[in-house]
């Protein structure tokens, strides 16, 4: 499995990740800014929850948490990239001005 940083990529996380990356773009550049907010504190907080469980349920040590056995797996890295994602977009949504 191919790796990046110490991140396990696998066609499945990659399309996940582009996904909600090109979701993410076109709320920010094109959607109304309710619908960019939802989208930060929907996916910040499931990217959060991700790493959190993550790093509690992950096993040996890397920490590995299999979501779909050889599709989806994820070690620290990957829990720390989706808790920085998940802080990030949490903080986006909340400091996003109320129209």
């Amino acid at each position: 499995m191919p790796n990046l940083l110490g991140t396990h990529l696998t066609l499945v996380h990659n399309i996940i990740h582009l996904v909600s990356g090109a979701i993410a773009l076109y709320l920010g550049l094109k959607g109304s800014e309710d619908g960019a907010r939802t989208f930060c504190w929907a996916f910040g907080a499931v990217y959060l929850l991700l790493g959190v469980v993550g790093f509690a349920l992950g096993s040996g040590d890397d920490r590995m948490f299999t979501v779909i056995p050889d599709q989806l797996m994820l070690g620290t890295m990957d829990h720390a990239v989706h808790v920085l994602l998940g802080v990030l977009f949490l903080a986006g949504g909340f400091m996003s001005k109320r129209p």
